[in-house]
Formats: structure tokens, C-alpha cells, sequence
């Protein structure tokens, strides 16, 4: 009875108690590792590397699953060779708009070899600067005619990979045409259509056209003409009056009304852009068609007119009347231009306006007039630049108005206009004809402290004023100035040297022989020789440019051999230095080789590089020897084999 009470009990107990099912564990966890021999276990393992080379992951199915669905783009292979595209405007931004802004103001300085030397320093910073940066300083150098510099700089942006504009291939075209290179300009041109990124506009067809027809190629740049036709571009007027001016220059007064007539056909009978019209007055001038002129006149800038009328187009009018005995139509049209000119709004005049005025009372002998006009220019917002100045200068000195001239040179500093080497160049020779030789000689002066750069020519024309002046010694003066400024020819040193030796003065003439000498740069041509023996020979002295030349080559001689010399004494000290060095690093070695030998408690330090420099003295250490070395360092206890007794 105790027993089934007992039983009941647990019974009880065992009801009460939740129910949890038991899971069986997962197939991950599962692990099968009963094997019964070591063969089954390596077959199970070969099995499983067979079962994973030929089954791919999981993985690759949802991924080509994946790119099923999604249709592959094929990409196009980039061809490195393509031509990059340049920059736009928007990046120019930051700092490289700072180091724009940097550039133009050492620009606005005249500080041209600044900017052009810090353009190139900036491609390899962290800056780099844009194609109009670059653009900017090439600019630059094509308006004051620097134009080695600008195609230094035009290769070195190509070489850094900064893509270039169509402003900068037009920048190139206007430097080859202004260098009177017009076939490389052409040559530039045929390039750039036939591998640029970029299509031509309609400047560079006008800088083509102007290069070349004044340079005298009015064929090619009809052929420009109608390349521009081909590409699709409208008939430009600015291009037509290009044309019409080359065909006034080779007296074609039928090409010039040809053109008209054709740029008339193209625009649908009416001709709006008024720039043509100064070339079609000189070309019915020119056939003595005056009524025909009169009309042209009166279409152009009459009441009724429908014609726009540019400062440009004026100008062109302006010429043609002043040119052709109609001054007196041109004055009444330059008042009603100054009338008009109301800037910014209206610009009906500009400097070049002023410059046909100034022609045009020159060539009616008004020469005072002429001089007023000119000076007001700055009252209708017009600033004179060098070449108006040299204009005026130029025709005041041809008529023997020479102190005009010169007045008009100190107004100069006034207006911050800085004169060339023309301005300079052109009053030293007036002063020259008046006999003033010392005033032409001090404006040659000035012009070299101004860091300005004169030619051959000039200096020519100035060292013969001043031996036919009789001032010898300002003429050796000067050519110790220039001499090492200037190329100079045979010519020029044979014409300082002949008056040195026609004034008893052979010793100058072989400091100057002794000087050319020294210079590495000039070479002494055997005419030259030839000719400074015949100028000693009248003296006598024919060997003393024999001797001069033998001291010379001895003293070269010296030289080199106390270069030689130098250069083996310091080999040899250089040489005791290392071998002073040698023994040194040998015995820290020595140092840093010993070894520790412990036996039986006592240490003692035997140097292993004594023992070997001490076998190699007395020959080489012999195998039974080494050995036993090693032997009585086994038996010390050391190192080698056992370790020694605690």
C-alpha cells in the first residue's frame, strides 16, 4: 500500500511538471566523426574536396540570377590618343580664381615674365591654373609682340596636358600671322581642323583672313573664305571687309565690288553691318566713280540710314574720305560721331578714330591741329597708347617739328603710357639729322637703362653718328655697353676696331680682340683675323695678334691643367678620408665579435676576429686546428653543445 502510495505520488508529480518538447539539434550541429579506420576518414575528406571543386557556392546562382535580370552596358574602350576638352567657365573657382586674379594684376603691372614665370610654377602645385589663366598671360605677350615667350609657354601648357580653348588656337594663328609666318599659321589651322575637339568660330576665320591679307596672301584667305562658307557658317561682313581692304591694296577696284556684291547676294539683297562701306567708297574712288561714292556715303550714314554704323565701320568711312580729298566730309562726320559717342550706352568713336583725324590733318600740313586732336582724347573716355603716340611723333619729326615731338614724349609719363624702343629709336635719329648728336646719344642711353632692348641696327646708326662726330671715346663706351646686350656681326666690330686704328688706338683694338677671346660665346671668324692683321700690319705690329692668341691658349693650358690638379688632389684627399675610416669600422667590428666562454663558473672572452686575423698572418687555419677550438670550447662547457653546469 506504501508503494502504490509512493508511486501515485510521482505520478502526480510528474503531470504537474510543463511539458517541453526536445528538438533534435540542428543538421549544422551535427557531426559525423566515427570512423572506424584512418583509410575511411581520408576517403570521407578526398570526397568532400571533390564534392566543393565541382559544386559552386550558393552565391554565384543569386548573382547570375542577378545580372540576368540587370542587361549588361557595354562600355567603349577610351582611347588615351583623343584630345582632352578643355576646362569651362565654372572651374574657375577658389583658389585657382584667386591665382587668377593674381596673374591678371601682375599683368596690369607689365610684369609679363612674372606672370608667364608664375603660370608655370603653379601646374605643379596643388593649384592648377585654368586655360584662361594661361590664356590671359599669352594675350599678354601677343599685344607687346613677345612672341618667343607666348609659344614657350603655348608648348610647356601642352606638355603639362592643360587642354586648350579655341581663344588659345586663335591666340597661336594671330602669332604666326604677326611674325609674318603665314604658312605655319595655315599649317596650325589645317591641324586644329583635323584633330582639335573643338569647332572654328567666327574669330578665327576673321584673324585668318585679316593675318593674311597683311601679309600679302589675299588668294589664301579667299580659300579661308570659303572654308567658312563650307563649315556652315553665315557670311560674316567684318570677314568680306578684310577681303575688300586686300583687294584696295593690290588696286582690284573691281574685287572690291565684286565682294560686295556677292556679300550683298548671301544676306538677301541689303547689307546691315555698315563695315563694308569704307572699302566700297574707296573702291568707286579708285574707278573715279563720285556719284556712285556720294550715294554709297549717303546709304551709309545719311538720315534715312539703315545701316548700323560701328566705331570700326566710321573709321573705315573717316579713311576713306580722308584719303581721297574729301577732308572736309570727314571733319563734318567726326563731330557728328563725337555727338553720338555717349558710352557705355553708345560707342560711336574709339582710339582709332582719333588716329585717322591725326593722318588726316598731317597730310594737310595741319600739324597743330592735328596735335589738339590728339590730345583730346581722354575727354570722350579714350586712353592713348604707344603706337598713337609714335603715329603723331613720327609724322611731327618728318617735318622737322622735332620739339613737338619731344613734348608729346614728356606727356607720355604723364598718361602712364611707357615708350619702346621705336619711340626712342625714332627721336635719337631726328636729333641725329638736326646735328644734336648728344641728344641722340642720351635717348639711346635712357632707352637701355630702361631695360628696353634695342637692335643691331640702332646701335649701328648710333656708333656712326658718333665716329663721324669725332667722339670716339662715346662710341668705345657705348660698345663696352652693348657688346655683351647685343649679337654682334663682323661688321659692327670691324667698324669699332677700323676707327680705334685709324685714331693710333691699336692697344683697344687687342683688348678687344683679348676680350672676344675670353668669351666662349663669340667666336673670332678668320676674316676677322685677317682683317685686325692688316690694321696691325700698318704699324708693324702684324705678330702681336699671333702672340696674343699663343698667350691665350697658353694660359687656357694652365688653367686646365690646374683644374686637372685640383680635381686629382681632392680624389686623392677624398681617398685618404675613406682609408682614415676603414680601420675604425674594422674595430668597432672586432668589438662587437667577442664571445663569452663560461667554464665552470669562470668566464673568460676570447676574440674570435684575434684568432682568425691571427691565422690569416700566418696562413690560413687549418681544419685540425678549427676543431680543436671548437672541441675546447665543447669541453669549457660553452655554448656549442652542452650547457654548462648550474
Amino acid at each position: 500500500m506504501l508503494i502504490a502510495k509512493a508511486a501515485f505520488f510521482n505520478h502526480l508529480q510528474t503531470l504537474a511538471r510543463a511539458y517541453r518538447p526536445r528538438l533534435p539539434p540542428p543538421f549544422s550541429a551535427v557531426r559525423y566523426m566515427s570512423f572506424a579506420t584512418q583509410e575511411e576518414a581520408a576517403a570521407e575528406r578526398r570526397k568532400r574536396k571533390r564534392r566543393l571543386r565541382m559544386e559552386p557556392p550558393l552565391n554565384s546562382f543569386n548573382r547570375s540570377h542577378q545580372q540576368q535580370q540587370q542587361p549588361q552596358i557595354s562600355r567603349p574602350i577610351q582611347n588615351p590618343n583623343i584630345p582632352k576638352l578643355p576646362e569651362s567657365v565654372s572651374s574657375l573657382t577658389g583658389k585657382r580664381l584667386d591665382l587668377h586674379n593674381h596673374i591678371l594684376k601682375l599683368i596690369r603691372e607689365n610684369d609679363l615674365e612674372e606672370a608667364a614665370l608664375y603660370t608655370r610654377h603653379s601646374v605643379y602645385s596643388n593649384c592648377r591654373p585654368t586655360i584662361f589663366t594661361v590664356n590671359a598671360v599669352l594675350a599678354a605677350q601677343l599685344r607687346q609682340g613677345k612672341y618667343a615667350a607666348l609659344l614657350q609657354l603655348h608648348r610647356f601648357i601642352n606638355q603639362a596636358g592643360i587642354a586648350a580653348n579655341i581663344v588659345t588656337y586663335n591666340l597661336i594663328f594671330q602669332a604666326y600671322l604677326d611674325v609674318r609666318k603665314p604658312e605655319i599659321a595655315l599649317e596650325h589651322y589645317k591641324l586644329f581642323i583635323d584633330n582639335a575637339p573643338l569647332n572654328p568660330s567666327i574669330a578665327t576665320f576673321r584673324i585668318l583672313v585679316k593675318g593674311l591679307v597683311d601679309n600679302d596672301s589675299l588668294e589664301k584667305a579667299m580659300e579661308v573664305k570659303e572654308d567658312m562658307c563650307v563649315k556652315g557658317f553665315v557670311p560674316d561682313p567684318v570677314v568680306y571687309s578684310y577681303l575688300m581692304i586686300g583687294c584696295v591694296k593690290s588696286s582690284d577696284a573691281d574685287g572690291v565690288l565684286q565682294l560686295y556684291d556677292e556679300l550683298k547676294e548671301k544676306l538677301g539683297g541689303f547689307v546691315e553691318d555698315g563695315v563694308v562701306y569704307g572699302q566700297l567708297l574707296k573702291g568707286y574712288f579708285m574707278k573715279e566713280m563720285e556719284k556712285e561714292a556720294i550715294e554709297c556715303y549717303e546709304e551709309a550714314v545719311g538720315e534715312k540710314s539703315k545701316v548700323q554704323m560701328t566705331a570700326m565701320a566710321y573709321n573705315y568711312v573717316l579713311e576713306a574720305l580722308s584719303e581721297n580729298g574729301k577732308f572736309d566730309e570727314a571733319l563734318k562726320l567726326f563731330d557728328a560721331m563725337k555727338k553720338e559717342h555717349s558710352p557705355p550706352k553708345r560707342l560711336a568713336l574709339n582710339l582709332g578714330s582719333f588716329n585717322v583725324m591725326v593722318n588726316g590733318y598731317c597730310a594737310e600740313g595741319k600739324f597743330g591741329e592735328a596735335v589738339e586732336v590728339f590730345r583730346q582724347i581722354g575727354a570722350f573716355r579714350c586712353s592713348p597708347d604707344t603706337l598713337s603716340f609714335n603715329n603723331l611723333m613720327n609724322q611731327l619729326c618728318e617735318n622737322g617739328l622735332l620739339a613737338e615731338a619731344e613734348n608729346l614724349y614728356g606727356e607720355m609719363d604723364e598718361k602712364k603710357v611707357k615708350p619702346d624702343e621705336y619711340t626712342y629709336g625714332l627721336l635719337m635719329d631726328t636729333c641725329f639729322k638736326e646735328g644734336k648728336i648728344d641728344e641722340g646719344a642720351a635717348y639711346y642711353k635712357t632707352m637701355v637703362e630702361s631695360s628696353l632692348r634695342p637692335n643691331l641696327a640702332v646701335y649701328n646708326r648710333l656708333q656712326d653718328q658718333l665716329v663721324k662726330a669725332g667722339k670716339l671715346d662715346d662710341a668705345k663706351s657705348f660698345f663696352d655697353m652693348m657688346v655683351s646686350k647685343l649679337s654682334m656681326d663682323d661688321e659692327a666690330y670691324k667698324f669699332i676696331m677700323s676707327a680705334l686704328s685709324e685714331a693710333g688706338r691699336l692697344d683697344d683694338v687687342l683688348k678687344i680682340v683679348d676680350v672676344m677671346l675670353d668669351d666662349e660665346t663669340v667666336r673670332v671668324s678668320e676674316e676677322l683675323k685677317e682683317f685686325v692683321k692688316e690694321e696691325l700690319r700698318k704699324e708693324g705690329r702684324e705678330d702681336d695678334l699671333q702672340k696674343l692668341m699663343d698667350e691665350k691658349e697658353r694660359l687656357k693650358a694652365e688653367a686646365k691643367a690646374k683644374e686637372l690638379e685640383a680635381a686629382e688632389a681632392k680624389n686623392r684627399s677624398t681617398n685618404i678620408r675613406i682609408a682614415s675610416l676603414i680601420p675604425k669600422q674594422e674595430q668597432e667590428k672586432s668589438d662587437n665579435v667577442k664571445m663569452l666562454w663560461d667554464n665552470n663558473g669562470v668566464a673568460e672572452e676570447i676574440d674570435v676576429a684575434d684568432v682568425v686575423a691571427q691565422g690569416k698572418e700566418a696562413g690560413e687555419v687549418s681544419q685540425g686546428e678549427e676543431a680543436g677550438v671548437v672541441a675546447q670550447g665543447e669541453e669549457s662547457g660553452g655554448s656549442n653543445g652542452q650547457a654548462p653546469p648550474c
